[in-house]
């Protein structure tokens, strides 16, 4: 079987999340690429590693192309997640969810855990505050898919190995530290803001240079 790139999986949710807002009943891949950033060419290629979904001249059934991505990514099936680190960043994912950012509640945050005996026992939007002792109770408890580390770098490491052991197969990790780099099964998805604004520092000199 071709090997699917890591890079078209993750554009997909963009274009699922166009269509899905989308008010007309068919698309172009023009329209689809200027949407969202990509260039046509890029559309119709990421679509043709799943599966022949346009028609040459006519364009690709919002409707009929909304489905088949959701299908795609599994979200049909529901994912559930756990949010380790009820910090600034861990409560404001777990309130952004809970305010209805999501159209169809495909991904849902089921726990929010800490360390700390002082926001322990806390409410957090619909979800309480439970002790990080609980974690693979939880994981085991609600099914959980995909773990979220917004935890110290100190601490991020011992907590993705539990979330391996406990049966978590993703994590969307915001500690700058590797996690998981024994257990090659959990898809490890690191997130460092820092380096991210680092990266775009280099395009803010390059306008500056241009200006010169």
């Amino acid at each position: 079987m071709q090997r699917i790139p890591d890079a078209a999986i993750r554009r997909l949710p963009a274009y699922l999340r166009w269509l899905t807002e989308c008010e007309e009943e068919r698309v172009t891949s023009v329209m689809l690429g200027q949407a969202t950033g990509y260039s046509s060419e890029q559309v119709r290629k990421d679509l043709a590693y799943f599966g022949a979904f346009g028609t040459r001249g006519v364009g690709y059934d919002v409707s009929a192309l909304r489905d088949e991505i959701y299908r795609i990514l599994k979200l049909d099936q529901g994912v559930r997640a756990i949010v380790v680190g009820a910090g600034h960043l861990g409560t404001a994912l777990v309130r952004y969810v809970d305010q209805g950012h999501q159209v169809r509640h495909d991904v849902k945050i089921m726990a929010l855990v800490d360390n700390n005996p002082m926001i322990i026992g806390t409410q957090v939007g619909s979800l309480r505050v439970e002790p990080v002792d609980r974690l693979e109770e939880l994981v085991r408890t609600f099914d959980i898919g995909i773990g979220v580390l917004t935890v110290p770098k100190e601490g991020a490491v011992a907590v993705g190995d539990r979330l391996a052991e406990a049966g978590v197969r993703a994590i969307l990790n915001f500690a700058p530290v590797a996690v998981c780099t024994h257990y090659p099964e959990v898809f490890v998805q690191p997130i460092d803001l820092t380096l991210e604004m680092q990266a775009l520092s280099y395009f803010v000199g390059q306008k500056a240079h241009h200006r010169l």
